[in-house]
């Protein structure tokens, strides 16, 4: 590839291709050159540091998981209870997805995330808004009682977290997490629905 025609994009391919055959702690921004055929100043003219490399690749990583989220979040079409529940469904399923479909590169991220914990507070404000956005709904139609919600997003967001944090990760294969999910989720959908919707 000539330097020319290198972009963001095509380097965010490469250093994930790198750190996915490398692993975070071995892979450097020469190694992304390399692969790209192209001098590892180059790829410094896109990212002043490699530990800017690597959060940017991460946070193209989280971005594919917050994106659907979002419009379920957004889609006005269902009931916010069902907004709800389809939303914590989908958070458990893609980070259960990452880990069962590839554990390798489910490391490599979670590796990355442990590094850069801006990136990382980016993306729960970013979800944490996405259950704000379906708790308001619900408020705003009555179909939940009158909450706080900020603090109730976080509740929610802390209470599943055995589901879809990665320090969790080791649970999510075990017999009876399918029904354990279940539960908690009638349990807070039950504490949010007013008493006439009940």
């Amino acid at each position: 590839m000539t330097e020319s025609v290198l972009t963001v994009e095509r380097i965010l391919v490469a250093a994930e291709d790198v750190l996915r055959r490398y692993g975070p702690s071995k892979a450097t921004v020469v190694d992304v050159a390399q692969a790209l055929g192209v001098s590892h100043g180059s790829v410094y003219r896109h990212f002043a540091s490699k530990a800017a490399l690597r959060d940017a690749v991460l946070r193209g990583w989280l971005e594919r998981v917050s994106a659907p989220l979002q419009a379920i979040a957004a889609n006005r079409k269902t009931t916010p209870e069902h907004r709800l529940r389809a939303w914590l469904s989908a958070l458990r399923s893609v980070k259960r997805e990452k880990l069962l479909g590839d554990p390798e590169l489910f490391a490599t991220y979670n590796a990355l995330a442990n590094d850069a914990r801006e990136v990382v507070g980016e993306h729960i404000s970013q979800l944490l808004a996405q259950i704000e956005l379906i708790l308001a709904a619900g408020v705003a139609d009555k179909s939940f009682r009158e909450v706080d919600v900020t603090s109730t997003a976080l509740a929610i967001f802390n209470a599943t977290s055995r589901f879809h944090n990665p320090a969790m990760s080791y649970k999510w294969a075990g017999a009876g997490e399918d029904a354990a999910f279940a539960t908690l989720l009638d349990l807070l959908l039950h504490g949010l629905t007013t008493a006439r919707n009940r």
